[in-house]
């Protein structure tokens, strides 16, 4: 199963994920995970995103691109029961790269999870976190990335009849209920 989490900072996707991960067998992909671990291992990837990384800025999408096409290769032959993406892709070109690597892979999506939270519960559930980078103004400028960004890949994943929204409203069992429902569906 090829999963892919689509919802704004705060939609309550990470809460999730553990719940996913130990029902369906898959495993995260976090681009993140994917970048210390080509720098650590010094491949050809890794001596090109490291000034970048060390520098604090953000490494190129061709380079993001090869990791994520180098985790998915390892996953296919370690984890046959698929992925997960979280935090990527994170707009339409990003979307359309993923699919094209998919496709060479032999890797296609299965589902596009979307949750879908007012703005107004999430202001109110990221400022309930304490974080110190979660103030109103901060939260409002994800939100307002998120919207120009992401917001638009809603439509792209639902042309491609991908797209499946669960409403992230209610306790953590009952949305655990709503991504079951369909995830069962595709297992």
């Amino acid at each position: 199963m090829r999963i892919v989490l689509l919802g704004a900072p705060g939609s309550g996707k990470g809460t999730q994920t553990d719940a996913i991960i130990q029902r369906y067998g898959v495993v995260t992909v976090a681009t993140g995970d994917l970048l210390r671990a080509e720098v650590a291992a010094d491949t050809a990837l890794g001596q090109r995103a490291k000034p970048f990384m060390e520098a604090g800025e953000l490494v190129p999408f061709d380079i993001v691109l090869g990791m994520i096409e180098n985790g998915l290769q390892a996953l296919a032959r370690t984890h046959p029961k698929g992925f997960m993406m979280d935090g990527f892709p994170r707009d339409l070109a990003q979307a359309e790269a993923l699919d094209k690597l998919l496709a060479k892979i032999n890797q296609p999506l299965d589902v596009v999870l979307f949750f879908e939270v007012r703005y107004e519960e999430i202001v109110k559930r990221l400022l309930g976190r304490g974080r110190a980078d979660d103030n109103e103004e901060t939260i409002h400028n994800r939100l307002r990335v998120y919207e120009e960004k992401t917001a638009p890949l809603i439509d792209y994943y639902t042309r491609k009849g991908l797209l499946r929204t669960i409403k992230g409203t209610g306790s953590i069992e009952e949305i655990g209920e709503r991504i079951r429902a369909v995830l069962d569906e595709i297992a």
